[in-house]
Formats: structure tokens, C-alpha cells, sequence
């Protein structure tokens, strides 16, 4: 090459490279003065949490640094990342003909293969060991398990068959009036997911069928002021109804509004094919400010779109509560799944998490409702009620994706309510579950442990990812 085109060739990339100085000057001007104008409302999004002694600034600081790394380490673990869910039960409220045909929408479920050998098992199943008994050694333990089968052998003999149908029944009348979601779903049509290989993301699902969804959950569902026939329930009118009814729709709308959340941080950027960043063209994701400011601006919300945020914190400080409460009986937990490395390196992390969460002072206080006689206890049973009908309608979601996280984050958000109102929750002097397991304390299954920690796993990413759009908006 002559010294001629080699010195053309330097001013040409000079000029270029001062040409986008300039762009990159004006646009990152622009972008700081948009920033003062338009996004300033997230400032807004600080101070006192509704209904708790909190605050944002202090659930961010504890959060992002503390839980949010130890709980995504956890939910990666192999027993929390298996979930049996069915994806085929039909919508029971309406004809569903309006299933997402794309492709994001799809769930990948997984093979006997893939899964590890503790959950091809009944090991797996329930945490209603008497631990007493499971860990006594020896002759000890022969003679306890004999004492055992001559009781039970005698009670068979004498209490006829149809008795014991009757008590079978009654026992799973009493199961019942403890859930707070439908029953976990553990029938012939359930499958293993593996949550590592299906992230919750924006899939396309949208429109009328997402949106009927909604609706019905909040206008059929949610304890509402008389005479409102909007939607959402503005702040203002919130103050008018009881603790319980307030609580009630701030932890719907903070399950909204976290959903919402991940789907803006996880928003498909482009979907063109293959690419130089994405050469499988399985599409490419990554956080749209654009859409987390359609799902919680001001001019798109009424200004009710910090009041949504603030709601995600009630409903994280609210599972964290469950959390706290339920130590107890989650550290007797073997958290089994046939690897004992990895299942070792479970409990160390889920102790370690929980002795975390110990530290952080009450902030809900579950105490404070369904407080009275008769109406109270009526009251307390319509909330169980109401939320047992969210969860049946997860069945009507049309995105199998979508409906996937929404059964497994409404059933985590069930069993955090079911630990914190449960009659059968009894508490010692620390405000902590029994941990005594028997028929008259609470019992979780094990996909109540792997729903209960991934909902709370997708509330504290929620509030992560806000600390990284209050970056992208400045």
C-alpha cells in the first residue's frame, strides 16, 4: 500500500473516530438530560414499606449483598432446581384456545435420565420423619421399630376397615384446610422441569389471554373497596380497607410485580436468527429499560408504578418472614438427592442462608392479623380461600413457560402463607416453628421446600435487577 492510501486511510479513521466521539457525547447528554426529565420517578421508590417497620433502603442493602448471592447458590443446587409440575390441566374457569405458538413459550421437561437418583425414589417425598426415631442406632433402634410394628399391629385388629377410610379422610380434610394453593402436583400427568434449563423471560405472551388472567385475579379475587370497578386498586383506596384485605392484594400485586421485573431483565432483544453475539439464534435477551418503564412509569401507571414496586418489598419481607419462622423444621431437612458432596454442600449453604436471614430483624409481623373471634376467623379463611382460586387460575395461563413460574412462585408465596396462619404452625417462645414433627405441627413436602425457596430466590433477583435499571436509567 502506497504512503498516500496509508495516510488517507488514517485521516479516514481519525474523522471516523471524532464522528463518534461526538455522537457518543451528545447521545450520553442526551440520555443524562432524559434522565432528569423522565426517570426521575424511580427516586421515589425509598422510604418506608407499607404495612412493616422497614425500609427499601434497608431491604436493598441487605439483599443485593447478603441473600441475593447466597439464595441464586442455592436454587442452582440440584435438589431445588427439579420441580414436578403438570403443564396439561385444562383452564377450569373458560375455554383456553389461545395458547403462545412461540417457540420461548415451550418447556423443555426432563428425562429419567437427567434426573439425580434421590428423585427417581420415595426419598424424596415428605419431611415427616420422626427424626427421633430416624437417627437412634443399634438394638435401640430394633426395639423401637419392633414396640412400633406390635402397636400398629394391634390397632389394625381392632379398628375395622371402614374406620380407618373414615380417618384417612378426615386427615386429609385437616391436610387441606392448611393449603393455602391447590395440591402440589404429584399426579400421573406431572413431570420434572429442570428450572436451570427453562429461565423465567419475556416469551412473546401477551394480549388478551395474559391479560384475562390478571384480571380475574385482581377483580374476582383480591378483597376490593365497594364501587371499584377499575383494575388495580390505587393506593389511596387501600387505606380504607383492613390489614388482612390490604395485605392480601399488596402480596398479589408484588407477585405482579416481580414477574414483571424479570421479564423486563430478561426482555428478547432480537430474535433475527443467528448472530456474531448469539450463533445458535436461539434468541437474545438482556434488560430493555424501555419496557420496565411501559410496566412502572408514571405516565403509564396513573403514577401508581412505585406503589407496585414498594409491594414487591412487603411480599419479599413477607416470605422472608415464612422463612425465619420455618428454620427450624428446613435445618432437619437432608435435602437429598443421592450425590452426597453435593447434597452436603446444600445443607451448609441452605444453614448458612438461614442463619443469615436470623439476623435480620422481624419486619412483617404475621401476629398482627386475622386478630378476634368468629369474623376474624372467617376473614382468615375467605384470604385462604381466595388465594387457593390464584393458584387454580395459573392453570389458565396459555404460555407453558409462563405458566410454569407463575404455579411455582404462586405455590411458594402458599406455603409461605401456610407457615406463617397455618393452625397447625405452632410457635415456641422465639416466634419459630416447633421442631417437633407430628401430626399436630406443620409438615412440608418436598416441593413446598423447592417452591418456597425459588419464589423467594425470584423476589430477591427482583429487587437486584431494580438496583441495575436505577443504573441503566441514569
Amino acid at each position: 500500500m502506497s504512503t498516500c492510501s496509508s495516510n488517507c486511510l488514517l485521516m479516514l479513521m481519525v474523522n471516523v473516530c471524532l464522528y463518534m466521539s461526538v455522537v457518543c457525547f451528545f447521545s450520553s447528554s442526551s440520555l443524562i438530560v432524559n434522565s432528569c426529565i423522565d426517570n426521575n420517578w424511580l427516586n421515589e421508590l425509598k422510604g418506608n414499606i407499607d404495612e412493616t417497620n422497614s425500609t427499601v433502603e434497608i431491604v436493598d442493602k441487605f439483599n443485593n449483598y447478603q441473600i441475593y448471592p447466597r439464595i441464586i447458590s442455592i436454587v442452582s443446587k440440584d435438589y431445588f432446581k427439579f420441580f414436578k409440575v403438570n403443564l396439561r390441566r385444562t383452564c377450569p374457569f373458560w375455554s383456553d384456545d389461545s395458547k403462545c405458538a412461540m417457540r420461548y413459550c415451550q418447556v423443555e421437561s426432563c428425562q429419567l435420565d437427567d434426573l439425580p437418583i434421590g428423585l427417581k425414589g420415595s426419598r424424596n417425598s415428605l419431611v415427616d420423619e420422626d427424626m427421633s426415631i430416624k437417627y437412634m442406632e443399634g438394638p435401640q433402634q430394633q426395639e423401637c421399630e419392633e414396640a412400633m410394628q406390635d402397636e400398629l399391629g394391634y390397632i389394625n385388629t381392632t379398628i375395622s376397615a371402614a374406620a380407618m377410610e373414615d380417618f384417612a379422610l378426615w386427615q386429609a380434610h385437616d391436610d387441606i384446610q392448611d393449603m393455602y394453593c391447590t395440591l402440589p402436583d404429584d399426579d400421573g400427568e406431572a413431570e420434572y422441569v429442570d428450572l436451570s434449563l427453562n429461565p423465567e423471560r419475556y416469551t412473546g405472551y401477551k394480549g388478551p389471554s395474559a391479560n384475562r388472567v390478571w384480571n380475574t385475579i385482581y377483580m374476582e379475587n383480591c378483597f376490593r373497596p365497594k364501587n371499584l370497578f377499575e383494575v388495580y386498586i390505587i393506593s389511596a383506596k387501600l387505606t380504607g380497607m383492613c390489614l388482612e384485605k390490604r395485605a392480601f392484594y399488596r402480596a398479589i400485586s408484588g407477585l405482579h410485580t416481580s414477574i414483571n421485573i424479570h421479564l423486563s431483565a430478561q426482555y428478547l432483544l432480537s430474535d433475527k436468527g443467528s448472530t456474531f453475539l448469539n450463533p445458535c439464534g436461539t434468541g437474545f435477551w438482556g434488560p430493555s429499560a424501555e419496557e420496565f418503564e411501559r410496566k412502572f412509569g408514571p405516565k403509564y401507571t396513573k403514577g401508581e408504578g412505585t406503589q407496585w414496586l414498594r409491594n414487591l418489598y412487603f411480599l419479599y419481607l413477607v416470605e422472608l418472614r415464612a422463612l425465619q419462622k420455618a428454620a427450624p423444621l428446613l435445618k432437619q431437612v437432608e435435602y437429598y438427592t443421592g450425590n452426597d458432596k453435593e447434597d452436603e454442600t446444600t445443607r451448609l449453604a441452605v444453614h448458612n442462608f438461614l442463619e443469615i436471614i436470623n439476623n435480620f430483624p422481624q419486619q412483617f409481623n404475621e401476629h398482627t392479623m386475622f386478630l378476634g373471634g368468629q369474623q376474624a376467623q372467617k376473614l382468615k379463611e375467605e384470604f385462604r380461600l381466595h388465594f387457593r382460586n390464584v393458584s387454580t387460575i395459573m392453570d389458565c395461563v396459555g404460555c407453558d413457560k409462563c405458566r410454569l413460574w407463575g404455579k411455582l412462585q404462586v405455590q411458594g408465596l402458599g406455603t409461605a402463607l401456610k407457615i406463617l396462619f397455618s393452625n397447625k404452625a405452632q410457635t415456641n417462645g422465639y416466634n419459630e416453628l416447633s421442631t417437633t414433627v407430628n401430626k399436630h405441627t406443620l409438615q412440608l413436602e418436598r416441593s413446598e421446600i423447592v417452591a418456597l425457596f425459588n419464589a423467594f430466590g425470584r423476589l430477591s433477583t427482583s429487587i437486584y435487577e431494580i438496583e441495575k435499571f436505577r443504573k441503566l436509567l441514569r
